[in-house]
């Protein structure tokens, strides 16, 4: 099973931004590498049995298992102690990262309340994106009825651009609804 955003990078995209950035070979077109999917929950410090219904929807989103993260260092304000877990985290590649990019771009962030497009300011100066969301829920794959409750993730996007010009042209030219400046 071929994914279409795939499909479309090799025949289309890659073409275009070869062109449009003025490079000389396929091989400095830049290409998604890998998408990081990370959510942390401050609960977990009390409570660390709410990080399995983290896990599970992660695991639901992305269809690849999540794995527990646990704090680097003891902050004793929060009553924090080193090693303990803290969060959750998915590193997806290949087929999976490609599918997920489709179903995020086209399903989960048409669904966002008021969304006006994703901020231009994401980006980390090597053509890679951050961006955050505020709920698991515009997954399609979690049940709206089964969250107990609502949590953020946040999501970065890893290129092989260059600089940050590149990044965004490559996401532009998947489809990434970008908020105009």
């Amino acid at each position: 099973m071929e994914i279409e955003l795939r499909t479309k990078y090799k025949e289309e995209i890659s073409k275009a931004l070869m062109k449009d950035l003025g490079l000389k070979s396929t091989m400095q077109v830049p290409t998604l590498e890998k998408i990081v999917i990370n959510t942390s929950i401050s609960e977990a410090v009390k409570n660390p049995k709410v990080l399995n219904k983290a896990v599970d929807e992660l695991t639901a989103i992305t269809g690849q298992k999540a794995v527990i993260t646990k704090a680097k260092k003891a902050i004793s304000n929060f009553k924090l102690r080193e090693g303990m877990p803290l969060g959750a985290m998915v590193t997806l590649r290949k087929d999976r990262m490609w599918s997920f990019m489709e179903r995020l771009i086209h399903l989960s962030l048409p669904r966002v309340r008021d969304f006006r497009g994703l901020s231009p300011k994401g980006f980390d100066g090597r053509g890679n994106y951050n961006m955050g969301l505020k709920e698991q829920i515009i997954f399609p794959e979690i049940e709206y009825d089964k969250v107990e409750t609502v949590r953020g993730m946040n999501i970065t996007i890893c290129t092989s651009a260059e600089n940050d010009a590149q990044g965004r042209a490559l996401l532009e030219a998947m489809g990434f609804p970008f908020r105009k400046k």
